[in-house]
């Protein structure tokens, strides 16, 4: 009986929601989408490209840098297909094993580029703590080490969540309050005693998010320690200045994650608009703004990339 409740499950179908109450303006509303989605992957696109192809951003930061722009288009490129199909009016409709798949990699990246961000801190701990060891902890393998295993990390830790949903009877409503498939949305749809992935998702959280952001904490508690015991004022300046661009990233991705999780636990009866709003900036919002960040207050990377647009410019300068 298990069995077949759970192949019914799999071949449900379930129905995404655009923005309700302006469904007449869906065409309007995709074309800032639209930008937003073309802002964020031309911008990561752009810093994978030139960390890959200059040879002077061949360091540790920048290697993590890249890693931060996969996970951002990881987190975000799931939710395009199912957004503009809603917003174009094509089709509402999602199967219930293409929302788990979705479910998969906008968490997993999430859980990821947290990790990511507390590589970056270490990064800048050792930096500025321990810049003459720096070449020497921070190498290519141990890199290439962390990338994968913060990716493993986050992808092992959902698999529980996500197929507990399988045996879950959804014999009410079939429409999400989004324009894709979030966990925290879907199980507030199931007729059944959800309290393991309710409590498997908040010590999920407190986990990897308290974890990791207990991580940069102390991180900078070192830093600003370091950098108090700088002489210089122009010393300590350029120290935290380096420290501007990672403290960004972490706010952009932590206060929309809080917010969109104080919504769905806390808020459940508040208007529609706002879980949409929250969860749209949740989403688009570092992929948009890490890599315009990054080429602002990185020397290295704005150099790249104008060497980039302007290669005979750039070199003729040079010379």
């Amino acid at each position: 009986m298990e069995t077949a409740n759970s192949s019914n499950i799999l071949a449900s179908t379930f129905y995404l929601t655009g923005i309700p109450g302006y469904e007449e303006f869906h065409h309007w509303i995709s074309i800032p989408f639209c930008l937003l989605y073309l802002i964020g992957i031309m911008g990561n696109c752009t810093i994978l490209h030139v960390v890959w192809t200059d040879p002077r951003l061949h360091e540790p930061m920048y290697y993590f840098l890249a890693m931060l722009s996969l996970t951002d288009m990881g987190m975000s490129l799931p939710t395009v297909i199912s957004l503009f199909r809603v917003l174009w009016s094509i089709s509402r409709e999602i199967q219930f094993n293409t929302c788990v798949v979705q479910m998969f990699f906008i968490h997993t990246f999430s859980f990821t580029e947290s990790s990511v961000l507390l590589a970056m801190a270490l990064d800048l701990y050792v930096a500025i703590c321990h810049p003459l060891r720096y070449a020497t902890i921070l190498t290519p393998t141990l890199i290439t080490k962390i990338g994968i295993v913060a990716l493993l990390r986050s992808a092992f830790a959902m698999i529980p969540l996500l197929a507990r949903l399988a045996f879950f009877p959804f014999c009410h409503s079939h429409v999400l309050s989004h324009s894709y498939c979030l966990h925290q949305d879907m199980i507030r749809l199931a007729c059944a005693d959800t309290k393991f992935n309710v409590i498997y998702g908040l010590v999920l959280i407190t986990l990897l998010w308290g974890m990791d952001s207990l991580g940069i904490f102390v991180s900078y508690v070192f830093i600003l320690h370091s950098v108090l015991n700088i002489s210089s004022q122009e010393g300590r300046f350029k120290a935290l200045n380096t420290c501007a661009s990672h403290i960004c990233a972490v706010l952009i991705l932590y206060v929309p994650m809080i917010g969109l999780s104080i919504v769905h636990r806390f808020a459940k009866h508040s208007s529609p608009l706002i879980h949409i709003f929250m969860a749209h900036i949740y989403l688009l919002v570092p992929p948009v703004l890490n890599p315009v960040i990054y080429s602002v207050k990185t020397k290295k990377i704005r150099q790249g990339i104008l060497h980039l647009l302007f290669p005979l410019r750039i070199s003729s300068s040079v010379m």
